[in-house]
């Protein structure tokens, strides 16, 4: 397979996979490092698990009403909700854009509200955290052109969930909605994906370096399929999950039968930290 392989770009010109690649993990890294990026999570905390609405480390009382998070605060706990000094009841419902455009901010951490399956959940980021000022990069294996293979994608009729382990030690359902099969040194490969609001694929894989010398699981998200269900499989951009650099994510394992059977060694591995 030759390095040009899937690497035309604008106007048809050929442009170098190898420094695509590199271009892509500068970025990947500068990402991580921002300052409401991954590593700047200091605290995933469940609503139900504080009835008192008081959360570790964080102003306001918080409690959960139906579809809708109650947050009660003084004028003297430092609170902005929607870039204004806030003081009284607001009643929120869960942020979807972008960290930095959180609707509640307390001295530069962006106070995060989530839900999952029904549960409701205060996300802390702090850009001052510890794991943000000792990072020093992601170890990843250099491009290598025999990871990128064609494949076919084949939806499901509808989605499916199947119920994974997550990172906290807890179950949680996990929506596939396809399959991506291709091959690679000549053996067929199957991995079940979802697919993202933009159209692009997102996989949670293993292989035989999970847990040796990479972590014990990577992310994959090929781009949107063709009409055809013709997609490019790129494993040098195998990707760590949000849990490999701060323990607060609950990252979902993967399902049953993605585990791949050989040895993927390309992508992201693991964190470096000073």
């Amino acid at each position: 397979m030759s390095d040009t392989h899937d690497s035309r770009g604008p106007g048809g010109t050929e442009t170098d996979p190898r420094a695509d690649w590199r271009h892509w993990h500068e970025q990947r890294e500068a990402a991580v490092a921002s300052s409401y990026g991954p590593l700047s999570l200091t605290g995933t905390h469940w609503l139900a698990d504080f009835p008192d609405g008081r959360l570790p480390d964080l102003p306001g009382e918080w409690r959960e009403d139906g579809d809708e998070v109650v947050l009660t605060a003084g004028a003297d706990e430092g609170i902005t909700v929607d870039g204004k000094p806030f003081a009284g009841t607001v009643r929120l419902t869960a942020d979807h854009g972008p960290i930095h455009e959180s609707r509640v901010e307390s001295a530069g951490r962006r106070i995060v509200v989530m839900r999952r399956e029904g549960l409701w959940a205060v996300r802390d980021f702090d850009p001052g955290s510890a794991a943000r000022r000792a990072f020093r990069g992601i170890e990843a294996t250099p491009y290598d052109p025999r990871w990128v293979v064609p494949g076919v994608h084949r939806p499901y009729e509808g989605t499916r969930s199947v119920r994974v382990r997550n990172a906290d030690g807890k179950e949680r359902g996990l929506g596939l909605s396809g399959e991506v099969s291709f091959e690679l040194d000549g053996r067929a490969h199957t991995l079940q994906v979802a697919v993202e609001a933009d159209g692009s694929l997102w996989a949670v894989f293993a292989d035989a370096t999970s847990g040796r010398s990479t972590f014990r699981f990577r992310f994959l998200r090929p781009a949107a399929p063709a009409a055809d269900g013709s997609v490019t499989v790129d494993l040098n951009r195998a990707l760590l999950p949000p849990c490999a650099f701060v323990d607060h994510f609950i990252c979902p394992f993967p399902p049953p039968g993605n585990t791949l059977d050989l040895a993927v060694e390309a992508g992201e591995r693991r964190v470096l930290t000073a």
